[in-house]
């Protein structure tokens, strides 16, 4: 399919209207980041506290997020990480070094968060919430209730058994969430008749927290390295493949117009003030391929047309593939972007980093394959001519 039948576009005689483009796209990001001390990182990076959540259905994402945020001011990410209804609720803290600091921050985060969700799903009766409890507060909830029941048992035993019920919900495939009191028929000591008080002195929430922990910062920093170094190897693995297949100056060129397209749009991610997260290093990778690619498109049809047009200047060689690539662009381009534009306007907000750098991506990569990558090898083509001119 041709939407464009014979173009003939100058492209590279308004090379100079893009270069300042991007210059000025440049700046400004640069500006951004100097102003504002740099990017903008997010709990991935920064640290902070992960607490997994289990429920008995599908959890309501932004539902959770909304109840968390409520409780807890900065960034809240709600991750859902398996089949099994579970997710993980980080928030951002000062995740300091200091053992005893690390625990209480973890525990003033958990705290927080179960308030947060006890609010929204927990049993409307207000009855103590078992599946919740930890081990020494079932004990001394059931002290009360167990004696008016007539069950003579002494606090040793009572507290064997509130560890025996706390293990046994905690043990897959219940994972933290019982869903039924008379699953507890299968712990040994439980009889029926303090099921029945269980029953009646108890409920059980729709979520189950698993767990609590500190992302520090020492594992941040290691993630930006290590996420700055995936992008550092895709390129020379591009430049290396490129070089291998055209030239060297080909894959120069390629590397330059990628590198170009991530600089802008992590320039426009501190304009929009916008968080960097693992998603948006996953998006910034996938930007490079499809940046790369694009251009690959041209450089073929570049050296397709250099066989067949050995009279014509390299300057018209360059603006005619572009010409007969563009179709194919424009339509692949297209395409893409409102894929991506879509996942921006109605992804939310777990999606919105990963779909702004697709959106910008595709606009700045489609761009600078021709305007950037292409008007590079005409350049580099002119340098080594007028060294061979001036070697003659």
């Amino acid at each position: 399919m041709e939407l464009f039948k014979n173009p003939n576009i100058d492209f590279l005689g308004r090379k100079g209207i893009f270069f300042a483009l991007s210059a000025l796209l440049l700046a400004g990001g640069i500006g951004s980041l100097v102003t504002k001390g740099g990017l903008k990182y997010g709990i991935d990076f920064t640290g902070g506290a992960a607490v997994p959540v289990r429920f008995t259905e599908a959890p309501p994402i932004d539902k959770i997020r909304s109840a968390v945020a409520a409780k807890i001011p900065g960034e809240i990410a709600v991750q859902e990480v398996s089949t099994e209804h579970e997710v993980i609720i980080s928030t951002m803290l000062d995740a300091t070094q200091d053992p005893a600091a690390q625990e209480k921050a973890i525990q003033e985060a958990r705290g927080l968060i179960v308030a947060a969700l006890n609010e929204n799903f927990a049993d409307p009766s207000g009855k103590f919430d078992f599946n919740n409890a930890s081990t020494q507060a079932l004990a001394e909830h059931l002290r009360e209730p167990f004696q008016r029941a007539g069950i003579g048992i002494s606090d040793q035993e009572r507290e064997r058994l509130a560890t025996e019920m706390i293990s046994f919900r905690n043990t897959p495939p219940r994972s933290g969430l019982l869903t039924s009191f008379d699953q507890l028929k299968e712990v040994e000591g439980v009889t029926p008749a303090m099921i029945q008080v269980i029953s009646q002195e108890c409920s059980l929430a729709s979520f189950g927290i698993r767990g609590a922990e500190v992302v520090g910062p020492k594992i941040g920093r290691e993630l930006r390295n290590k996420a700055f170094l995936a992008t550092l190897y895709a390129l020379a693995g591009m430049l290396v493949y490129i070089a291998f297949r055209f030239e060297f100056i080909y894959g120069a060129a390629a590397v330059i117009a990628v590198l170009h397209d991530v600089l802008i749009t992590l320039g426009l991610f501190s304009l929009f003030d916008k968080e960097i997260s693992l998603n948006v290093v996953a998006a910034l990778l996938t930007l490079v391929g499809y940046s790369m690619n694009d251009t690959i498109v041209i450089f073929d049809r570049i050296r397709e047309t250099l066989k067949l047009s050995r009279r014509d200047s390299y300057l018209k060689v360059v603006n005619d593939s572009i010409n007969q690539t563009l179709s194919r662009t424009v339509l692949t381009s297209s395409l893409t972007f409102i894929t991506a534009l879509a996942l921006l306007l109605f992804g939310g907000p777990v999606l919105n980093g990963f779909s702004f750098v697709l959106v910008a991506g595709i606009l700045v990569g489609t761009y600078s394959s021709i305007f950037i990558a292409s008007p590079i090898l005409v350049y580099w083509q002119g340098v080594m001519e007028a060294r061979r001119q001036a070697r003659k």
